[in-house]
C-alpha cells in the first residue's frame, strides 16, 4: 500500500528522515515500503539497511516531476531497474533531455500513473496509481475497465498538521515566495500521512482488487543489493594477472630507480606489500592512480601523493608519492591489510592552476560512464535556516540579518518570530541541497548509472547523488583529486627562476631541501611566510618553541598543530618534552616502547592505534574502527561506544591502573577527527621544504609566485612586504611593464594588473594582450586609440601611476584623459598605417603631495607601496623597543609601536581572546595575548597601527607580548580633500587586517587536564 513515500531527501519537499518513515512504517504494521524521492536516489541504499534491519521489505524508485507536475513513478523490479531510473534522470539532468510525458519502456521498472496523466494504453508493467480521495470517481465507466490495472496509492510525505506546516515552509523556501503567496498545487495534499494498515484496507475495501494488486507489485519489486562486492574499476589491463604483472613490473623498476640494486629492506618491503595488493585485488587500483599520475608528469605538473597512501612502499616506487616508507618507519599496515576489504584511498594534490587538466584526463580516460564526483549534501545551517524561514514569513531584510548574525536569546520576542525558532528547529540537519565533493571522484566497474543518477552543477563535471558515506558502504572507495595554491606557488616559482636566472631547480629531488642547513635555521627561526603549511603565527610560534631544524621535528610540528593534539593538552606537553627530554618519565612502558621518537606523546593517528592495541589490548578490527572515526570516516557512533566499552574491559584485564586508563582513553577520545596519519604529516613536511628551499635561495621569484597564486594565509600585502624585506623593489602597476599578474624584472617587481581593485580583468587581460601583438604603448593617447576603455578606468590607471614612463604629472593626465576621451567614439579606435602625433596642451603646474600616492594605493591595492603605514602616522614615535630586542626583555613591560598583520580569534571559558600579529618600524614580526578582560577595554578597531603597552613572555625562545593597553593610532588625513572633511579619514577604513574566526568550544586549561609527567602503571 506504501507505494509512494517522500524523505527529506525529496529536497525543500519532504518532512521525513529515512529513519523516521520506517519506524511510523513499522507503527503502522506495514510489511513493506516504497522510498520513491523526487527526481532521486539519494536515500535509497540507507533506506534499505534500515528496512532490513527492522524487518520490512524495501522497494525502492523514484517520482519523476517536472516542476510541480508529477509525470509517473517508477518501482525497480531489480538492481537494474535502478539502472534505467538514474538513466532517464541522468539523460535529463547533463544533457537537458526533458522528462517524457509518458515513460520509457522500461524492461524492469513498474510504472505508476496518476490520475492526472494516464497514456492512452498501458503497458505490461504500468500502471494506474488511485488515492483514497480519488475512489468516488471509479464509478465512472471509463475507469471501470481499467480496475485491473489499478493500485491503492496513499503517498506519505508528511507526519500530520505540524510537519504539513513545515512541508509549506519548505516548498516556500524552495520557491523563493512568502506563504500567503504559495500555491496550492506547489504543495502536497493535507492527506499525505502515513495511515495504519488497517485503516487503509476499510478505505479501499470495496476495491478489493487494488489492494490485490499492489500486494502483487511489492512482491514483484526486489532490491537485493550486493553492498559487499567493490564497484570500482577493478582492472587496469582488463584481468586480474595482467594487472599484478604490470604493476610488479613497474615496483622493481621503481625500487631500481629509489634505493639502487642492493637494498634487502626495500626489497622485502616491496615483495610483501605485493602479494598484500594481490591478494586483496586492489593492484587494479594502484594502476589507475599510477596511470593519473604519470600523465601529470607528462605534462610537467607537479603532483604531492599524501595520506595514508603514503605508508606504501610500492606507491613511492611508482612516484605516487614521495615519502620514503622505511626512512620515517612508516607501517604498510595503516594503508593495507588483510582485514581490510575496501580498497585503499590516495589523496593527491596538484596545483589549483592544473587540476582541471587532470580532471579533464580522468573523465577522457576512464569514459564519462564510468567517472563522477561524489556529491555531498548541504544541510540548513544556523543562519541560513533563520534566514530562509524569516523570508517566508515576509520579515524585512534588516530584521533577517540579525536573526542569521545574533544568538536566538538576542531575536525579538514576538510571534512571527517564535514560529521562525519552531520551524527553523524542526529544520536543523534537513538536507537543503546537493553538492559537489571537493575532490572525491568515483570511477566504476559498470556504468555509473547502475547506481545512481548524474547531476551536473556550474562546475562542468557530473556527480553522483550519494555522500562519500554512502559510496563506501555501496562498494566504492574514491580518489582524491585535490588542488592548493601552495603547489601553484611552487611551481610558478621553478619557472620563474627558469626564466630570470636560467637555473633549472629540480624541486622534485626531496633530498634537496631537507637536509639543506640554512632552510633549516630559517625554520628553526620561523621565517617561513608564504611557505606551504607553515607560515600561519600559531605554526611559526610552534617552530620557534621547538627550534625545529630538521625533517623529523617538522614532520612531528605538521601533526602536534592539529586541534586534536592541542585539545588533550599534549602539544604543550611535547614541547615540555622536546626541551626538556631529561624531566619526565613515561606512563606507562608501553609507551616509551612504542612512541620513545615522540616523547611517549601520541602526535599521529597510528600512534593512538599502537597505544589502543599495545596497552588497550584491543583488536585489529576495533583499531580499525578507531582509524575510520579519527579519519571522518566511521559515522557509528555506536561502533565507536562498543571499542572504549572493550578498551576499559581489557585494560582492567591487563591490571592497569584504571586513572592511568582514563587518561590515556581521554587522550585517544579528543584525537578522534583531529590528527595526521604520519604519513600526511611526512607528504606535508616535504612540501613545506620545497616552498622553504625556494624562499631561502630564490626569495624573489618565490615571493612573486606566492603574490600571484593568490597567497596563502595572508593577504597580498604582507606577501608585498616580505618580498621587499627580501630586497626586491616594489612598483607601482604600469601599462608597459605590469602583466596581469605581478611580474620580475632583477629585483624590480611591478605589481600586476589583476591587483587593481576595480579594473575589470578583460581589461587588464586585453592591456596585455594588445602590448604583447602590436608593442609598448607610446603615451597615454595612444593607450586610449588602442583599449577600449572609458575615462573611469584610464583614471584608475592614471591614479596608480600606470602612465609614469610619460614622465607627465597624474595632474597633467588626467586632463589630458578628459580632453582625449570627451568626444572619442568607440568606432574611431583602430590600427592606423600613420600616427598624427599627440596634441600637445600647455597645462599649468599642479603640485601633489607626497602622500596623496600613498592613499591613492590605498584605495585601488589596499595597501601603500610608495612608503609605509608608519610614514602616515600623525606621531614620530615608533616604540620603546623593537623584535629584535623582545627575546631579552623577559616579565618587562614594554611600549612597542606595531602594524596589524592579522589576529586570531580564540574562545575561552572567560570569553573570546584574540592572539595578534604585527610588524615593527623595521618590518620584523612578533605576536601578541589579548585576553577577555582587556579586550573589553582595548578592543580591535580594525588594520592600522597601534600604540601596545604589554609584558614580554618567552615561552621556550619564543616572546609573546601580553597586552594591558592598546590604542589605535591617527594617520594623517587624506591629503586629496583638503577641502572635504567629511573625506579626510574615509580612505583609512581601506586599511585591512586578516581576521580568523574559531568555532570550537574552548580547549581545556593545563591544570583542568592534569597532565602527569610521572610513570603511572
Amino acid at each position: 500500500m506504501y507505494l509512494n513515500c517522500h524523505s527529506y531527501h525529496s529536497l525543500r519537499y519532504g518532512t521525513l528522515s529515512l529513519e523516521t518513515l520506517v519506524q511510523q512504517a513499522l507503527a503502522c504494521g506495514a510489511t513493506s515500503l516504497a522510498l520513491t524521492d523526487i527526481n532521486t536516489v539519494t536515500g535509497i541504499y540507507d533506506f534499505a539497511k534500515i528496512c532490513r534491519k527492522e524487518g520490512i521489505k524495501p522497494v525502492v524508485g523514484m517520482e519523476f516531476r517536472e516542476g510541480n507536475r508529477l509525470l509517473y513513478i517508477g518501482l525497480a523490479k531489480t538492481q537494474r531497474g535502478i539502472g534505467e531510473l538514474c538513466r532517464l534522470l541522468t539523460a535529463r539532468n547533463c544533457e537537458g533531455m526533458p522528462l517524457p510525458d509518458r515513460a520509457p519502456d522500461f524492461q524492469d521498472v513498474i510504472t505508476i500513473y496518476p490520475l492526472s496523466n494516464v497514456p492512452q494504453q498501458l503497458g505490461t508493467d504500468e500502471y494506474i496509481g488511485i488515492r483514497p480521495s480519488e475512489l468516488n470517481l471509479l464509478v465512472q465507466e471509463k475507469w471501470k475497465s481499467l480496475l485491473p490495472r489499478m493500485l491503492a496509492l496513499n503517498p506519505v510525505t508528511v507526519s500530520g498538521k505540524k510537519e504539513y506546516n513545515l512541508h509549506r515552509i519548505l516548498r516556500a523556501i524552495d520557491l523563493n515566495v512568502v506563504l500567503s503567496r504559495l500555491s496550492e498545487d506547489a504543495c502536497c495534499r493535507t492527506d499525505e500521512y502515513m495511515r495504519p494498515t488497517g485503516e487503509l484496507m476499510e478505505i479501499f475495501g470495496e476495491y478489493s482488487q487494488l489492494v490485490a494488486n499492489t500486494a502483487r507489485v511489492m512482491e514483484a519489486c526486489d532490491f537485493a543489493f550486493d553492498f559487499k562486492t567493490p564497484k570500482n574499476k577493478r582492472h587496469y589491463t582488463g584481468n586480474r594477472e595482467g594487472d599484478i604483472n604490470l604493476l610488479t613490473g613497474l615496483a622493481y623498476a621503481g625500487l631500481k630507480k629509489r634505493y639502487g640494486e642492493k637494498n634487502r629492506p626495500a626489497r622485502e618491503r616491496v615483495e610483501k606489500e605485493l602479494r598484500v595488493i594481490d591478494e586483496l585485488g586492489f593492484s587494479g587500483y594502484f594502476l589507475i592512480t599510477w596511470d593519473i599520475v604519470r600523465y601529470s608528469n607528462s605534462m610537467g605538473f607537479m603532483h604531492v601523493g599524501r595520506g595514508s597512501g603514503a605508508n606504501s612502499i610500492v606507491a613511492y616506487c611508482l612516484g605516487i608519492t614521495d615519502i620514503c616508507p622505511l626512512e620515517l618507519d612508516l607501517y604498510f599496515e595503516r594503508f593495507l591489510n588483510l582485514n581490510r576489504k575496501t580498497p585503499p584511498d590516495f589523496d593527491i594534490d596538484w596545483s589549483w592552476q592544473e587540476r582541471d587538466v587532470i580532471l579533464q584526463y580522468i573523465f577522457d580516460r576512464y569514459g564519462k560512464e564510468h567517472v563522477a564526483f561524489c556529491g555531498t549534501n548541504v544541510e540548513f545551517k544556523y543562519r541560513s535556516i533563520f534566514r530562509e524561514v524569516g523570508k517566508v514569513f515576509g520579515l524585512p531584510k534588516e530584521e533577517l540579518d540579525g536573526l542569521a548574525t545574533q544568538p536566538m536569546e538576542l531575536h525579538d520576542n514576538n510571534a512571527v518570530v517564535a514560529a521562525v525558532h519552531k520551524y527553523g528547529k524542526m529544520l536543523e540537519k534537513f538536507p537543503n541541497q546537493r553538492s559537489m565533493h571537493a575532490c572525491g571522484i568515483l570511477i566504476s566497474e559498470t556504468p555509473i548509472t547502475d547506481y545512481t543518477a548524474l547531476e551536473m552543477p556550474p562546475k562542468g563535471f557530473p556527480i553522483v547523488q550519494f555522500d562519500m558515506h554512502v559510496a563506501e558502504d555501496i562498494g566504492f572507495e574514491k580518489f582524491d583529486i585535490l588542488s592548493q595554491r601552495g603547489l601553484g606557488s611552487i611551481n610558478d616559482a621553478v619557472k620563474l627562476i627558469r626564466k630570470n636566472r636560467g637555473i633549472q631547480v629540480d624541486i622534485r629531488d626531496t633530498t634537496l631541501s631537507k637536509g639543506e642547513m640554512r632552510c633549516n635555521d630559517f625554520l628553526a627561526r620561523g621565517q617561513t611566510i608564504g611557505c606551504f603549511y607553515i607560515e600561519s603565527p600559531a605554526m611559526r610560534g610552534l617552530l620557534r618553541r621547538l627550534k625545529c631544524d630538521n625533517y623529523p621535528t617538522l614532520v612531528a610540528a605538521s601533526s602536534i598543530i592539529r586541534p586534536g593534539v592541542a585539545q588533550s593538552g599534549m602539544m604543550k606537553e611535547y614541547i615540555f618534552r622536546h626541551n626538556y627530554p631529561d624531566r619526565f618519565e613515561y606512563f606507562h612502558q608501553v609507551f616509551e616502547e612504542h612512541l620513545g621518537d615522540t616523547y611517549g606523546i601520541m602526535v599521529y593517528q597510528e600512534d593512538v592505534i599502537k597505544i589502543a592495541m599495545h596497552f588497550g589490548g584491543l583488536s585489529a578490527a576495533d583499531g580499525d574502527i578507531l582509524r575510520r572515526a579519527m579519519s571522518g570516516k566511521g559515522r557509528s557512533l555506536s561502533a565507536l561506544q562498543r571499542v572504549k566499552d572493550n578498551f576499559f574491559a581489557s585494560c582492567t584485564r591487563l591490571g592497569h591502573p584504571e586513572v592511568l586508563s582514563r587518561e590515556v582513553y581521554r587522550q585517544i577520545e579528543s584525537f578522534a577527527g583531529y590528527s595526521f596519519c604520519k604519513a600526511h604529516s611526512a607528504s606535508y613536511a616535504v612540501e613545506s621544504y620545497q616552498s622553504l628551499y625556494l624562499k631561502v635561495y630564490y626569495p624573489l621569484e618565490f615571493m612573486v609566485a606566492v603574490i600571484n597564486n593568490q597567497g596563502g594565509f595572508y593577504r597580498t600585502e604582507v606577501y608585498v612586504h616580505e618580498a621587499r624585506m627580501s630586497g626586491a623593489h616594489i612598483l607601482n602597476p604600469c601599462i608597459n611593464k605590469s602583466g596581469y599578474e605581478t611580474t620580475l624584472y632583477g629585483r624590480d617587481v611591478y605589481l600586476g594588473l589583476m591587483l587593481l581593485q576595480g579594473l575589470e580583468s578583460r581589461l587588464a587581460e586585453g592591456i596585455v594582450e594588445e602590448r604583447e601583438r602590436n608593442g609598448d604603448f607610446w603615451s597615454l593617447e595612444d593607450f586610449v586609440q588602442r583599449i577600449p576603455i572609458g575615462i573611469e578606468g584610464v583614471q584608475l590607471l592614471i591614479f596608480i601611476g600606470a602612465f609614469r614612463f610619460t614622465g607627465k604629472s597624474k595632474s597633467e593626465l588626467l586632463v589630458q584623459a578628459r580632453l582625449l576621451l570627451v568626444n572619442f567614439k568607440p568606432e574611431q579606435r583602430m590600427p592606423l598605417l600613420l600616427r598624427e602625433p599627440a596634441k600637445e596642451w600647455s597645462l599649468p603646474k599642479l603640485e601633489r603631495s607626497y602622500f596623496e600616492d600613498a592613499f591613492d594605493e590605498i584605495e585601488l591595492l589596499g595597501f601603500p607601496v610608495s612608503c609605509s603605514p608608519f610614514d602616515l602616522l600623525q606621531t614620530t614615535f615608533r616604540g620603546d623597543v623593537m623584535v629584535a630586542d623582545l627575546v631579552n626583555c623577559h616579565k618587562k613591560q614594554v611600549r612597542m609601536l606595531a602594524y596589524l598583520i592579522a589576529r586570531k580569534h580564540v574562545p575561552t571559558k572567560r570569553g573570546a581572546m584574540y592572539f595578534g600579529t604585527w610588524i615593527d618600524v623595521k618590518g620584523d614580526y612578533f605576536d601578541t595575548a589579548h585576553f577577555p578582560d582587556c579586550l573589553e577595554r582595548h578592543p580591535f578597531k580594525g588594520g592600522g597601527c597601534y600604540l601596545l603597552l604589554g609584558t614580554v613572555e618567552v615561552d621556550y625562545h619564543f616572546p609573546t607580548l601580553t597586552i594591558h593597553k592598546m590604542a589605535k593610532l591617527p594617520f594623517i588625513p587624506d591629503p586629496r580633500y583638503n577641502h572635504d572633511r567629511d573625506s579626510q579619514y574615509k580612505i583609512h577604513q581601506q586599511i585591512r587586517e586578516d581576521v580568523s574566526m574559531t568555532h570550537r568550544a574552548p580547549y581545556p586549561q593545563a591544570h583542568e587536564i592534569g597532565l602527569p609527567r610521572r610513570k603511572m602503571g
